[in-house]
């Protein structure tokens, strides 16, 4: 009896090749190595699509967070009209008022801003938005890298019909595309991809805080 590390004793399961056969397209050698690497990939599959789909939810809720504080500060980047215009009225209603006195309008400082004063933003929302931006980048590629990656190793499992041995090439070619293309060290490094991200939110949102 000759058990594998699967459990399964396979010179029970299938039969003997026939002579000169052992390597045939129906052999038993390749209905055992797929059989054991199902087991393989089953298991291998299944940590990586648990670790892809909280990955896809926290990036997706993050990214929202994201947005709604970067649609306030982006307008740190901007010229406050609302400003100005408030300005430009009470200039307005100072002058109305000097008339109304009899002063003379000369003497009414002018507004020191207008639609047509050059416009610098602070360097402080620069670097707000500087960071929440690129946070907001990382957390967007990590969730399509991420459905990238769910899309592949739903395809990886997919096998067309054939025989055995013709299934085993191809299940080895997609095995090898996975180490070649290091996808497992893809998924394992989108975790810190996440972890990047929040770290350039939580500074930015420090420096936000700061200037409050």
């Amino acid at each position: 009896m000759a058990l594998t590390p699967g459990g399964d004793d396979y010179e029970s399961k299938y039969p003997a090749d026939p002579a000169f056969q052992e390597v045939g397209p129906d052999a038993r050698v390749w209905h055992v190595y797929m059989d054991e690497a199902a087991l393989f990939d089953a298991d291998l599959m299944a940590e990586l699509r648990d670790t892809i789909d909280v990955l896809l939810v926290f990036a997706a809720l993050f990214a929202s967070v994201i947005v709604t504080f970067v649609v306030q500060t982006s307008q740190m980047l901007s010229r406050d009209f609302t400003e100005i215009t408030a300005s430009l009225v009470y200039e307005m209603i100072s002058v109305q008022r000097a008339i109304a006195k009899g002063i003379d309008v000369d003497s009414i400082p002018a507004s020191n801003i207008n639609p047509y004063s050059p416009f610098t933003p602070e360097p402080s929302g620069v670097w707000i938005n500087a960071l929440w931006f690129t946070s907001l980048a990382v957390s967007l590629a990590v969730t399509l890298l991420a459905v990238l990656v769910k899309q592949w190793l739903r395809q990886y499992m997919v096998l067309p019909s054939g025989t055995v041995r013709e299934r085993v090439r191809l299940r080895h070619y997609r095995y090898m595309g996975l180490k070649r293309w290091h996808v497992t060290a893809i998924v394992w490094s989108l975790p810190i991809a996440v972890h990047l991200a929040m770290g350039l939110f939580f500074i930015g949102l420090a420096v936000f805080l700061f200037i409050l």
